[in-house]
């Protein structure tokens, strides 16, 4: 990697309202067995891309997830409330099933991946996108010039991130997968090119997306 650095954005463990189809949020429901024995077998896997840091969500489900790291590692985990789920306001502990029942047109909109369209009349993507964003952009400051920052977070937030790390037009944000529960995605630094832009940005390419080898296989949902 050389003075390059690296992102591994990792979602939490399963959950029981994963498992039934709920819409989690920022509800703050914990792993489940499974979801315990997912962080441990995926913790094993990422020690060996040598973590710099870890930072997570201040959500149970995502530090515990973060705590099977940083126990393999030696690592402390930090928490920033900026990696939250997307605040899904009334859908929250909903099935998408029922909400569909209730809020159909504004389900549809929001599946069919409008950024603009707050989910529960609560968050938008573009809400997400940014907090996020900022969170990710505080722990890389900590990060300095080189290293592998592992970000445990939530499907939502980090499908939405790593778009916006990207640079994805809008229309395009719905090309990315979600997450299935423990697996991860990798964002590695592009070194400047003479010519680029002087705003000190950094530029990122996706590695890896949606990676991982899991003793539960769980559906793909945001939420």
């Amino acid at each position: 990697m050389g003075e390059r650095r690296r992102i591994v954005f990792w979602r939490h463990g399963r959950t029981d309202w994963n498992a039934a189809g709920r819409f989690q949020g920022q509800t703050d429901i914990p792993l489940n067995e499974d979801g315990v024995r997912q962080a441990k077998h995926a913790a094993r896997l990422l020690a060996a891309m040598g973590p710099t840091s870890i930072v997570a969500s201040d959500l149970q489900r995502t530090r515990t997830t973060a705590e099977a790291l940083a126990e393999e590692t030696g690592l402390t985990v930090a928490v920033d409330s900026g990696l939250r789920e997307t605040n899904a306001g009334r859908w929250q502990g909903q099935t998408f099933d029922e909400i569909r029942l209730s809020d159909a047109d504004l389900l549809a909109q929001w599946e069919d991946g409008a950024v603009d369209v707050a989910a529960g009349g609560a968050e938008t993507r573009l809400d997400v996108a940014a907090r996020t964003r900022a969170a990710v952009e505080r722990a890389l400051g900590e990060l300095g010039d080189s290293g592998t920052l592992v970000v445990v977070s939530h499907g939502g937030a980090i499908r939405v991130v790593l778009a916006e790390l990207l640079g994805l037009p809008h229309s395009l944000w719905g090309a990315l997968s979600g997450l299935s529960n423990c697996n991860w995605s990798v964002l590695e630094e592009r070194r400047s090119a003479p010519g680029d832009g002087a705003d000190g940005a950094p530029r990122w390419r996706l590695g890896e997306h949606n990676a991982g080898t899991l003793l539960v296989p769980v559906a793909v949902v945001e939420g």
